[in-house]
């Protein structure tokens, strides 16, 4: 699927040293795009944004109490309710795809502290907010706002702060949600980290934001939505009962119901609003 006239959209993955922490940049142009509402829905990363034309305006959070705002830099932490954007003129920027593990590392906190909220970068960064965006509209292309990405974010890694390091436990069982797609229940990866479930639960969410139940169905619903996206190789776009099979849904309603309290409509609905928006349709990695 291509983006439509007057959108651009770039992956690349980060620098060797930053991929422990960071799993993708993505670069976004959007121009003459008709005014809209974008989900930006619950993932396995949390979410770093920033602009390079107008700011983001945020016209619903996931938690209702949260003001809304306007943002040249958003953190954004794991949620099981989706962000709705407003995108009214040019849109661009670079969204970063952060890993819950890396928080203290790049954030200088853990992402349970940023579960379920969007906070001005410059709230959870401070001045380094305004540097990464000064730096990236000074850059020329993606290619240079990326290097200037790694740049910066290895300045952090090389400054020799090391803050501690989640549990081996919670990070084993974390990567072991992300390998299965979210289909390992608690009590077995209690089993596999030497826990008790409960255990387990209170450090896994004190450490994600999340705990290993939310966690699995939000990776699970990712998968999801990336297969609805995606054809299967040398066939067509995947039915709802396919991806259903895929993913571990007891059947297609099951995962509509998901569908519809993870992104708050159908997913007929959402591929319908997404259509002609790819997530990472040009790589230059």
């Amino acid at each position: 699927m291509g983006a439509p006239e007057g959108a651009e959209f770039v992956r690349r993955r980060p620098a060797p040293a930053l991929r422990p922490l960071i799993s993708w940049y993505i670069g976004y142009r959007e121009t003459g795009v008709p005014p809209r509402l974008h989900r930006g829905l619950p993932s396995p990363h949390l979410t770093l944004i920033i602009t390079l034309h107008d700011p983001l305006v945020l016209a619903a959070h996931p938690d209702p109490s949260t003001p809304l705002g306007t943002y040249e830099t958003m953190v954004g932490g794991l949620h099981t309710a989706p962000v709705l954007i407003a995108l009214d003129g040019p849109q661009s920027g670079v969204q970063l795809g952060l890993t819950p593990l890396g928080a203290r590392t790049l954030l200088g906190l853990p992402a349970c502290e940023l579960a379920g909220v969007d906070l001005d970068g410059t709230v959870v960064l401070g001045r380094l907010a305004a540097e990464l965006r000064e730096r990236l509209l000074e850059a020329d292309g993606w290619p240079a706002r990326f290097a200037t990405l790694d740049r910066v974010l290895c300045r952090i890694l090389d400054a020799g702060v090391r803050p501690a390091a989640p549990a081996p436990e919670v990070a084993y069982a974390w990567r072991l949600l992300l390998a299965d797609g979210g289909g390992t229940s608690v009590t077995d990866l209690a089993e596999q980290v030497g826990w008790s479930t409960r255990h387990l639960s209170q450090r896994f969410r004190t450490e994600i934001g999340l705990g290993p139940k939310e966690a699995a169905r939000v990776i699970r619903f990712d998968r999801a939505r990336w297969l609805m996206r995606h054809p299967a190789e040398g066939a067509g776009r995947r039915t709802l009962a396919e991806v259903a099979a895929a993913c571990g849904y007891y059947d297609q309603a099951h995962l509509a119901r998901e569908f519809g309290v993870l992104a708050g409509c159908p997913p007929s609905r959402w591929l319908a609003e997404e259509s002609g928006r790819p997530e990472r349709d040009r790589q230059d990695e």
